[in-house]
């Protein structure tokens, strides 16, 4: 049996360096994890290149928080930041796109492959946003698509196995899923045994405090108060 492949979420050059030193196959890398992740710039994508050693660096490619319906000019923007990865020598893109009515934006997927080009892409978690995502499965099965990030469409990948499992048997061959969400030490054989999933992603979430000593008491410009976290 081949050992799990382990992917970690990451947004800084420590970061990619830690994953490195621990192992993982592969990191995605964005910033804003508190948004769910945002396109990271070219100068971190070029850091963490240098870092990585034989880990993988896959670039998330968002351009802004919220939902995964873009518009003409945030098309635009993803191609472009696609192009960049790829000629900085990133190992994949993380891609997504919907249509208004909950189903995967053909269109915009088919552009954004375009720009890929070679690049493995893996589809990520706007299929858990999708109106019916073993029905995305079995699209994307059609396009340059290697993997898919889901939780399953709930919370955390524990809470939405069924769905994943589904999302498996549907995939075959042809696709790659990779469970993610909520996935810890503690529970990841178990999510294994429910979803014969062969790759993982985890998040890395470590608040470090800020070294400042002085801290405004009059305002914060963090919308979650972390400024100095």
């Amino acid at each position: 049996m081949k050992p799990i492949l382990t992917e970690v979420c990451v947004d800084s050059v420590d970061g990619v360096a830690a994953a490195a030193a621990a192992g993982a196959d592969r990191v995605e890398l964005c910033v804003a994890l508190s948004e769910g992740g945002l396109t990271p710039s070219s100068a971190l994508i070029e850091h963490a290149l240098q870092v990585c050693g034989r880990t993988e660096v896959n670039v998330l490619i968002r351009p802004r928080g919220g939902d995964f319906c873009y518009s003409t000019s945030e098309l635009q923007v993803m191609r472009s930041d696609i192009t960049t990865a790829r000629e900085q020598g990133a190992h994949g893109v993380v891609i997504g796109a919907l249509t208004p009515a909950g189903r995967v934006d053909e269109a915009a997927l088919s552009d954004l492959l375009e720009a890929a080009g070679s690049m493995p892409v893996t589809f990520h978690r706007a299929i858990d946003m999708a109106l019916d995502p073993i029905a995305a499965v079995e699209l994307l099965k059609q396009y340059a698509v290697k993997r898919i990030l889901t939780s399953g469409g709930r919370p955390t990948a524990l809470q939405g196995a069924t769905v994943i499992r589904q999302m498996v048997s549907e995939a075959g061959d042809e696709l790659t899923i990779l469970a993610g969400g909520g996935v810890r030490a503690h529970n990841v054989a178990q999510l294994v045994k429910l979803t014969q999933v062969k790759e993982i992603h985890f998040t890395a979430f470590l608040t470090n405090d800020s070294p400042m000593t002085y801290r405004s008491p009059h305002l914060t410009l963090a919308a979650d108060g972390s400024d100095y976290q």
